[in-house]
């Protein structure tokens, strides 16, 4: 039932479409021959098909009868004011009427014509909801594939900006582009994309983390290979770096790749303000991480065990707040981290007009009342609060997510082993980052391997015009130069 038969056009198609009860059959007879428009109006632009599709067939029925000649303008493309393709096989115009173009079949026509004038439902253009700056464009992607490559096309005009077409789900046929810079990215990444791509076969896709999911088979590691933006210009600008992007309909963020974990840390902003400026919150940026890992692991460890290493009147004044605490410090550390992840979440589910109020007085509210009532100690909610502060500092939420569930690992072996335990899991994080490749860019680039072109631009932003060439870590080697010296 693939081929359309001459008999069987529109009874094939029909039969595909039983109880499919939004799709419209509307006939239309032209010089004695029975032509059938089939859509579903939700997702068709129906005054577009009204216009330039029903009108002038009804104009044509109308008109002295010249059935060749008719025909003769359809395969020559002349008939509508609308481009229109022919479709040979029947699984191929049902998929097409319900991805949301209208199919217009023939009687006598072994064979359909479609026309492309698909309209869905979106919301406009908005600002970013995640990734906020206050200086630089304030536009975001949203839930419209279409609309999202405008916003890139709109950053970089040039001919070299390839968008490859892929349709990934059994069921949901969803639209995935293969955003790239010819001439910028290393070509074995695109060919390692195009086979990954080609190879998933899943029932659908909702999502663009399940498309990432896919392609990370094998590759276990809780740091993320991909980053998530939904900024047209973050991703405009990383492909000029010479990486590459995936955008998936439905979904209002893009996937970049390669990532480095100091491209992790970087934000849009940094190249919005004075070099001054985007070096000093990049270190502020990068100590913070560092920290919402380690803090309450080192508060722990050294209370417990190395208590000798603090100055005395500190820990004569942690001592008087641990006095009447019946916990130990990991106890203590493991119940305020966990009631800091439970507000962190509610605050995210709680309707936004209340969610931020609930959340912060919420926090204030516990942690007071968890201080008078003798459970945890006022030394440990400062570290706690101070960690929780640093973990928003992130500009990337799969990273920050990460540093969050390490800091148990960290928090439980630091309690247990004292720096010991924290100083031997960070050598084995170190060493797992050191060997962690992203489609085949190591993950620490420039400081292993060290590469001292690439630190212009790592943890410290030199001046645009000292940056002549582009990173190593992304882009072709053939051409490396992003500007030329005056």
């Amino acid at each position: 039932m693939c081929a359309v038969t001459e008999q069987r056009v529109l009874e094939a198609i029909t039969e595909q479409l039983t109880d499919c009860s939004d799709a419209v059959y509307q006939s239309i007879n032209v010089y004695g021959h029975a032509c059938m428009l089939i859509y579903i109006p939700s997702i068709v632009d129906t005054l577009s098909l009204q216009e330039f599709v029903s009108t002038p067939l009804k104009a044509e029925a109308n008109s002295e009868p010249d059935w060749p000649r008719f025909l003769e303008r359809l395969d020559h493309g002349s008939a509508f004011a609308i481009p229109y393709i022919k479709a040979y096989q029947v699984n191929r115009a049902v998929e097409l009427i319900v991805s949301g173009n209208a199919v217009l079949s023939i009687e006598g026509l072994p064979y359909v014509y479609y026309f492309e004038i698909t309209h869905y439902q979106k919301r406009t253009v908005s600002e970013s909801q995640n990734e906020l700056v206050v200086i630089g464009p304030q536009e975001a992607f949203i839930e419209d594939v279409q609309t999202n490559l405008s916003l890139l096309r709109h950053k970089i005009k040039h001919s070299d900006l390839k968008t490859i077409h892929f349709s990934i789900g059994r069921y949901t046929k969803t639209d995935v582009y293969l955003v790239y810079i010819e001439g910028l990215c290393k070509p074995e990444i695109v060919e390692e994309f195009k086979k990954k791509l080609g190879d998933i076969t899943v029932d659908g896709v909702l999502g663009i983390n399940g498309i990432a999911e896919q392609m990370k088979k094998g590759q276990y590691s809780p740091f993320p290979i991909f980053q998530y933006t939904e900024r047209p210009d973050s991703v405009a600008a990383s492909l000029m770096e010479g990486r590459v992007g995936l955008m998936q309909d439905g979904t209002p963020s893009a996937l970049l790749t390669p990532v480095t974990f100091f491209s992790m840390l970087q934000s849009s902003e940094d190249y919005y303000q004075s070099f001054y400026a985007g070096s000093w919150i990049r270190l502020v940026r990068f100590f913070f991480s560092i920290v919402s890992m380690l803090l309450p692991a080192l508060y722990v460890a050294i209370t417990t065990f190395h208590s000798q290493i603090i100055p005395s009147d500190l820990l004569i004044t942690i001592a008087a707040a641990r006095e009447n605490i019946p916990f130990s410090a990991l106890t203590e550390a493991l119940i305020m981290e966990l009631t800091f992840e439970a507000l962190r979440e509610a605050g995210t589910r709680i309707p936004k007009p209340v969610g931020q109020t609930v959340s912060i007085i919420g926090g204030i509210v516990i942690g007071q009342a968890a201080v008078q009532a003798g459970i945890v100690s006022a030394p440990m909610v400062i570290v706690v609060s101070i960690t929780g502060i640093a973990s928003y500092i992130i500009p990337h939420l799969d990273l920050g997510l990460t540093f969050r569930m390490l800091r148990f690992v960290m928090l439980i072996l630091g309690g247990t082993l004292g720096l010991l335990g924290v100083i031997v899991a960070a050598f084995a994080i170190y060493g797992h980052l050191a060997n962690l490749r992203s489609f085949g860019t190591p993950y620490l680039q420039p400081v292993a391997p060290l590469v001292f072109q690439d630190w212009k631009d790592t943890l410290l932003r030199v001046p645009s015009p000292f940056m002549m060439k582009r990173s190593t870590s992304f882009t072709n080697t053939k051409n490396e130069k992003r500007q030329k010296k005056k």
